[in-house]
């Protein structure tokens, strides 16, 4: 396993699923950039037709799911508490969801950039403010928490 990033670094694929246990169609996050330790982070999704959700979410109209979106962010979230000063790379836990709105829709060819500010942190425990934008304007936003623990 590479070492962990560091504030300023990026993470590309391979070490977002160095760091994330999450596979495909799940892994939702495919490169995080503009790291300042856990206190600032951008992650990027970049939306293709070819995902397999648009078969079932209007497949005429195809549609990225908001809540997909939540999960880019609380994945991008996740990245940030490993590579935490102080943190151990380990299993990282999406605990809660607040504030969550949806402003436009996001489709097939749109880059998504998660935008995650820490709000607070308490031993294992984060709060983070994001926002998930398209070519500049805010698509989605939430609060997320998340925990770290022992895998």
């Amino acid at each position: 396993m590479d070492a962990p990033v560091t504030t300023l670094e990026a993470a590309d694929i391979a070490r977002v699923m160095a760091m994330l246990p999450h596979r495909y169609p799940f892994l939702l996050v495919d490169r995080v950039i503009d790291i300042r330790g856990d206190e600032h982070g951008i992650g990027i999704k970049n939306v293709t037709i070819n995902e397999p959700h648009f078969q079932g979410h209007f497949p005429e109209n195809p549609v990225f799911p908001g809540v997909l979106m939540i999960e880019g962010m609380a994945q991008t979230a996740g990245v940030m508490c490993i590579i935490a000063p102080g943190s151990t790379p380990k299993s990282v836990f999406f605990l809660t969801i607040d504030k969550a709105k949806f402003r436009k829709p996001v489709l097939p060819g749109d880059t998504i950039e998660y935008h995650m500010n820490r709000i607070q942190r308490r031993r294992t425990m984060w709060w983070f403010r994001g926002e998930a934008k398209v070519n500049g304007q805010i698509v989605a936003e939430a609060e997320v928490g998340a925990m770290i623990s022992d895998r």
